[in-house]
């Protein structure tokens, strides 16, 4: 099944479901049809916990029931988001402000949950390296100052459409498989709170 890029997220009971870090983090692992006890084992947590969560995401829209599985003497329910990302709408009815700091929150929770992701798989990768398989990867680290907030929308948007086209260019349908992740966040030093330009 082929799932949408994006879910407009328009309601609040869909937005405060999306904001619960544990259920943001579900939702990243259902861009496949997958039970509660194997996204259980992805993310460290117990089953019956998932599955409580799995079904408030599915009470809000934001998943849906596909499928069933038997896996022993047990029926197992596959569940599928609605989409691979998901937007929050300007339409929500909140303050300008409120919608802000929730897309911040948003954006955060998710950038906490990538690099999880990221570790746990570096140290995956680790592992066969150890085995003397070579394993090819790359990372870039670096400080940009922008001036204001049409600067810094203007850097992202650009950013983001060369990272899409350099993806393009290269795609394959016959490679091997690559993780590629953008990240762009405030500067937080220690004991100092991020600069709010």
């Amino acid at each position: 099944m082929q799932l949408p890029d994006t879910y407009r997220v328009e309601s609040l009971e869909q937005a405060a479901a999306l904001l619960h870090p544990l259920r943001g983090e579900i939702l990243a692992h259902l861009t496949e049809p997958v039970s509660a006890a194997e996204v259980a084992r992805r993310i460290g947590e117990i089953p019956q916990r998932v599955n409580y969560h799995l079904k408030a995401l599915e009470k809000v829209g934001l998943v849906k029931r596909v499928g069933s599985r038997r896996v022993k003497n047990l029926v197992e329910g596959l569940y599928l988001g609605v989409a691979r990302s998901y937007l929050l709408a300007d339409t929500l009815g909140l303050s300008p402000t409120a919608l802000s700091r929730l897309k911040d929150q948003q954006s955060l929770s998710h950038l906490i949950q990538t690099s999880e992701r990221i570790k746990t798989a570096a140290l995956r990768l680790m592992d066969r390296s150890e085995e003397e398989e070579e394993v090819p990867s790359a990372t870039l680290s670096t400080e940009i100052r922008l001036k204001d907030e049409t600067d810094r929308q203007a850097f992202l948007d650009e950013y983001v459409t060369q990272l899409e086209q350099l993806a393009a260019k290269y795609q394959s349908t016959d490679g091997s498989p690559y993780r590629m992740v953008m990240a762009v966040y405030p500067e937080a030093e220690n004991g100092k709170e991020p600069d709010g330009n």
